[in-house]
Formats: structure tokens, sequence, C-alpha cells
């Protein structure tokens, strides 16, 4: 009898642990998801200067791409940083971004440009 009592104990605690885990890693991509939009934001007001539109051709993307690798270590790439940039281009408004979606998904769904497909995709998210 103890011996089912101790399974049942176990089963619970293994149970609490699965569910921490997947909240946590819910939480985790939810705000990786918002900051990366919100990193997109700063850069483009800082391109545009509050302007309509930018001005391109400087170097900003791979000087902000080093620097933050400096500061922060990986996942700022020149790459990701322009995709961040793209992200919030997408997405001006945070309210009509998932965060059901991980920043992976979305960087997938930033490379799809038939408008039909990718809005089939988010419908079914």
């Amino acid at each position: 009898m103890k011996q089912i009592k101790y399974l049942d104990l176990l089963d619970n605690i293994g149970h609490t642990i699965a569910v921490a885990r997947q909240n946590a890693f819910k939480a985790v991509n939810s705000e990786l998801v918002k900051s990366n939009w919100e990193l997109g934001k700063y850069i483009v007001e800082f391109e545009q200067h509050g302007k309509h539109r930018a001005v391109y051709g400087n170097n900003l993307l791979t000087k902000l791409s080093k620097d933050l690798k400096l500061r922060f270590g990986n996942g700022f790439g020149r790459r990701n940083v322009l995709d961040m940039r793209r992200f919030y281009f997408a997405n001006p408004k945070w309210q009509t971004v998932s965060v059901k979606l991980s920043w992976s998904n979305y960087i997938v769904l930033l490379g799809i440009s038939n408008e039909t497909v990718l809005k089939s995709i988010l419908d079914n998210n």
C-alpha cells in the first residue's frame, strides 16, 4: 500500500514539475517576442528620427549588432537585429502580435510574401 502512495506522490510531483517547466517556457517565449518587438520599434524610431521614412545606407544595424553582442552576448547577430526591425514593420501595433507563436515562428512568417498564405496561417493560430 505504501508503494502505491509513494508512486502517486512521485507522479504528482512529476506533473507539477512538467507544468511549471511548460509555463516557464511560455513566459520566456512571450517576453522574448515582446522584447524583440520593442527592440525593432526602437530601431525604427531611431532610424526615422521622427520622420515618416528612414534614411538608409548607414551601417546602423551592423554597429548595433556588434555593440549588443558585446554587451549582452549571443542572439544579436546582424540578421537577428534586422529581423527585429522587420518584425516591428510587419506588426506596428503590439496588440496584433500573438504570444502563442514563438520568435522562430515569426521569423518563418516574415519570409512568407504571399498574403493569402500568411493570413491563412495566422487565422489558424
